[in-house]
């Protein structure tokens, strides 16, 4: 199989470059990954309903990769919380290695193709529940080794990968295969692949949060007030919806912990 995310990059001798000339070359090709992405929008849209079907029996998503796979999956994972204020465990991030791997590379974690089960088992994955693969490659033995667990034991998975006819988009139930080309530092998939692979993951988490109403209107009105700035944010939300002063917004957003709660509160 080609890799196309292996292949050479159509720049050379970047050593010679002007710092200009380098930002203006990785900006252009960055320009090339949205449009890729687009190309998939009916495939990640296909796995987006299935998944909110799942999710709204009380489903789970989990998403498993080695490398920046794995971290950028950790990533969507871990804001959904605050962002949405669902549960921790309704949305889990697993990477190749454990938790050490997502700030230091664990030697030869990606290429053991039974530990992602493993890994995605100690963390109560159920047959109700939906499983992303997140691999540049769409070879990496972990993140395969696990969707093909997932598929035997009537788990939804959909594959994340940057190379077309790759294993993982064979294995996957729902194939996302973003085209992006060679990198521009050659084979540096944390480059145009990782991007494109974090624009597909918001796509997928975003939405789903939509779906299950976490979203009112276009605001976040679960979020959690981990922080003054999102406390400010949803005074201003509330001020806005319920035409009061600011400060009456505030100490009712802090005595009822969400802009939702406060909204339904005044509709009793």
């Amino acid at each position: 199989m080609e890799k196309i995310t292996e292949s050479d990059s159509h720049y050379d001798h970047l050593e010679n470059w002007s710092v200009s000339d380098i930002v203006n070359a990785i900006n252009q090709e960055d320009q090339k990954v949205a449009l890729a992405v687009e190309k998939e929008l009916p495939n990640i849209v296909a796995f987006i309903e299935k998944a909110s079907e799942r999710l709204q029996k009380g489903g789970r998503l989990f998403y498993i990769g080695a490398g920046t796979s794995g971290r950028l999956g950790i990533l969507d994972a871990s804001e959904c919380p605050p962002t949405f204020g669902v549960p921790a465990e309704l949305v889990t991030g697993i990477i190749a290695g454990g938790d050490k791997a997502i700030r230091k590379a664990v030697e030869n974690a990606e290429d053991n193709t039974e530990q992602a089960w493993k890994d995605l088992l100690d963390n109560g994955i159920e047959s109700g529940d939906c499983l992303v693969g997140i691999a540049a490659s769409g070879t990496t033995p972990y993140v395969l080794g696990g969707i093909q667990k997932a598929n035997e034991n009537s788990i939804l998975t959909a594959g994340i990968s940057c190379n077309p006819g790759s294993p993982l988009s064979q294995a996957a139930n729902h194939a996302i295969t973003p085209v992006v080309g060679p990198e521009f530092v050659t084979g540096s998939s944390r480059m145009k692949a990782g991007t494109a692979q974090k624009m597909i993951l918001n796509m997928i988490s975003t939405t789903l949060m939509i779906r299950l109403g976490r979203i009112k209107g276009n605001k976040m009105v679960d979020m959690q007030l981990s922080n003054n700035k999102l406390v400010d944010r949803g005074t201003k939300m509330i001020v806005h919806q319920l035409q009061i002063p600011y400060e009456e917004a505030r100490k009712l957003l802090l005595k009822y912990g969400s802009v939702r709660n406060v909204v339904n509160s005044f509709k009793k």
